[in-house]
């Protein structure tokens, strides 16, 4: 048996110690929002917090995980008020959603160890793969996500839709 805690709640998975923690979140535990992606470990689906460090679910077995903190999109804000879940719903950015859970997570640990990073260090610290290029706008909403971490300036509302055109 395998023990430790999952979005502040002690588990024991009672599971081959050799399972990836993407299948005991998943099948286990319920907890879908962390995304099977490619199995690899290439393209950041799966990432989770691990006692505050950037984890890809697929690569890790729950035995190596014994006594840690894990934390998944679940457990990250249950009602959105995180600032990089903010920042992305105040930017609409999201396309398809798979990869979110996945950037919104390493976005978090990025934020949590930098209050306000550069270009450059929100690009090393996303490893993410976006099959709908969300790319150079992620820069911009992580950008306001630390800004609004640190309480520099709130978010701004994201571009109002067009108006139909009169016929």
């Amino acid at each position: 048996m395998t023990r430790f805690t999952v979005n502040n709640q002690p588990v024991e998975y009672k599971m081959d110690p050799r399972t990836p923690l993407l299948w005991a979140l998943r099948d286990a535990s319920n907890l879908t929002g962390t995304k099977y992606g490619c199995g690899t470990g290439d393209c950041g689906a799966c990432a989770v917090d691990v006692d505050g460090g950037l984890r890809l679910a697929c690569q890790e077995t729950i035995g190596a995980l014994e006594g840690t903190f894990v934390t998944t999109i679940e457990g990250l804000s249950k009602d959105r008020s995180h600032p990089v879940q903010q920042a992305l719903l105040a930017t609409n950015v999201v396309q398809c959603g798979y990869c979110i859970p996945g950037v919104v997570m390493a976005a978090s640990v990025l934020l949590r160890n930098n209050r306000n990073p550069s270009e450059e260090d929100i690009k090393g610290a996303i490893p993410n793969i976006c099959r709908c290029g969300i790319y150079p706008r992620l820069i911009g909403v992580i950008t306001d996500a630390a800004r609004l971490a640190r309480g520099d300036a709130p978010l701004a509302a994201g571009p109002e839709p067009e108006a139909p055109a009169p016929e």
